[in-house]
């Protein structure tokens, strides 16, 4: 098996014990395994077992195999020899993950089998719950996105650590679970993009980016490929159905809406998506979990960026960003050009910021803009924030431009009723602290009809 596409490994911690599994997927059975270790005898063990266990199963199966079963099929390791089992299931599913990912694994259509996105917390675990409460079939997929030994794996929802929290939940509910690791894909669409957003002087938005990009695609084709008739995910958002198209819709629980976090999603995908916490509150989806005896049920949620858990945004671009997100010592002008202090770069400010500028004035100070160019930040007072001309490029819309009633400029900011003309949104009321490179997700009612992305504070 030395030359098989689908393989993946693990280990080579304190322990120094390494392991690669190689799997050929054929007719959705594994149609043959190899392994290859190094190490103490129970790791060369452990990937014999797990090479017996699989060989001839269905893929689905395959995927349902724990450490623990690992461990049986020896008779029992002992607690000091059981990280064996552990990496040789590791390296298992992650040679599942990448078949799953180039196409191997292909099932039939089954109308009632659901794929559902598991992160290892609470609203993905009750989404599985629901399904599986709903009779369907469910098989689990979990992203890697993000793997960087500075950030705080077990904050993010898509590190290594989160992958082998959200197997284990997955494994525990009795579902069969993949992985895709999509980190190389996410780099370039997302952290990249991060990246050269605010060396260029705007605030991007990468959770719109990653929704509408990266994380849907592939689970949408991974639950094509298992002929899953729907992929649910536990995000806290609705879909209106019309006969011009499905749409994104805001969730019951407004605190919790992450409509504007999915404002990319287009009507096909929708077509196929199933959000079952959007009519939900944060408290019965608790109340759920604890009822299902989900051990995740007072799980903390993370309120960092994945990508940066832990690290914080400035180190995290001073760490990935180079010289030109490093230190860059800078003025801070008033909008006459008077120069009233400096700064460390401006990548470390966004429009509407009023912390962290070092300087004082008769009225509190706020970011009114930045020139990438210049290294140059512009500070002035509240009322110079306001503008009631939105600049936009990039415009998607699902619906006529007329339909247009309102427009959401950031995560959780209040609706503001507008019109769209061309390239620009009028609003009817001033806004305050619009961040060029942020989403300006367009509204009727409390549907998604379009998106597009902040060019200038107008």
């Amino acid at each position: 098996m030395r030359d098989a596409g689908c393989s993946g490994a693990a280990g080579g911690g304190a322990c120094g014990d390494l392991i690669r599994i190689a799997v050929d997927v054929a007719d959705g059975r594994i149609a043959a395994a190899g392994f290859d270790a190094e190490g103490c005898g129970a790791m060369t063990a452990a990937g014999s077992a797990v090479v017996t266990l699989v060989q001839g199963a269905a893929a689905l199966d395959a995927a349902r195999l724990t450490p623990d079963r690992v461990s049986g099929e020896l008779g029992g390791l002992v607690p000091g020899k059981r990280h064996a089992a552990v990496l040789a299931a590791d390296a298992l599913h992650r040679a599942l993950g990448v078949a799953a990912r180039r196409g191997a694994i292909r099932l039939a259509p089954q109308p009632r089998r659901t794929l559902v996105a598991m992160s290892g917390g609470v609203d993905s675990a009750v989404a599985a719950r629901l399904a599986l409460d709903a009779g369907d079939e469910v098989v689990a997929v979990t992203l890697e996105l993000w793997s960087d030994p500075a950030t705080d794996g077990e904050r993010s929802c898509c590190s290594p650590q989160a992958v082998t929290g959200a197997r284990a939940l997955a494994h525990e509910l009795g579902l069969p679970h993949l992985t895709l690791d999509l980190r190389e894909r996410f780099r370039a669409e997302v952290v990249d993009d991060f990246l050269a957003g605010y060396a260029d002087g705007r605030t991007p938005n990468p959770c719109v980016r990653c929704n509408g990009f990266v994380r849907f695609d592939a689970m949408l084709e991974l639950a094509g490929a298992l002929g899953a008739g729907r992929l649910a995910t536990g995000h806290y958002a609705r879909i209106a159905q019309a006969p011009e198209g499905p749409l994104v819709r805001a969730a019951v629980e407004e605190r919790k809406d992450q409509s504007y976090m999915l404002a990319r999603l287009r009507p096909d995908q929708l077509a196929r998506l199933s959000f079952p916490l959007g009519s939900l509150t944060k408290d019965v989806v608790r109340a759920l979990a604890r009822e299902a005896g989900l051990p995740v049920a007072d799980k903390r949620e993370s309120q960092d960026l994945c990508f940066v858990a832990g690290l914080g945004g400035a180190d995290f671009l001073r760490r990935h960003g180079g010289r030109r997100l490093g230190r860059r010592p800078g003025e801070l002008v008033r909008r006459d050009g008077t120069v009233v202090g400096r700064h460390e770069g401006q990548h470390r400010f966004t429009v509407g910021q009023r912390k962290g500028l070092g300087v004082s004035g008769e009225e509190p100070l706020f970011v009114l803009a930045k020139d990438a160019r210049a290294n140059r930040v512009t500070v002035g007072t509240r009322a110079e924030l306001a503008t009631t001309t939105v600049p936009i490029s990039d415009l998607t819309l699902h619906r006529p431009a007329e339909q247009v009633e309102a427009v959401r400029l950031r995560y959780h900011g209040p609706a503001l009723p507008c019109e769209l003309s061309g390239s620009e949104l009028r609003l009817r009321e001033p806004a305050r602290a619009v961040a060029p490179g942020q989403a300006a997700v367009l509204l009727r009612g409390d549907a998604v009809v379009g998106e597009a992305t902040i060019a200038g504070h107008g």
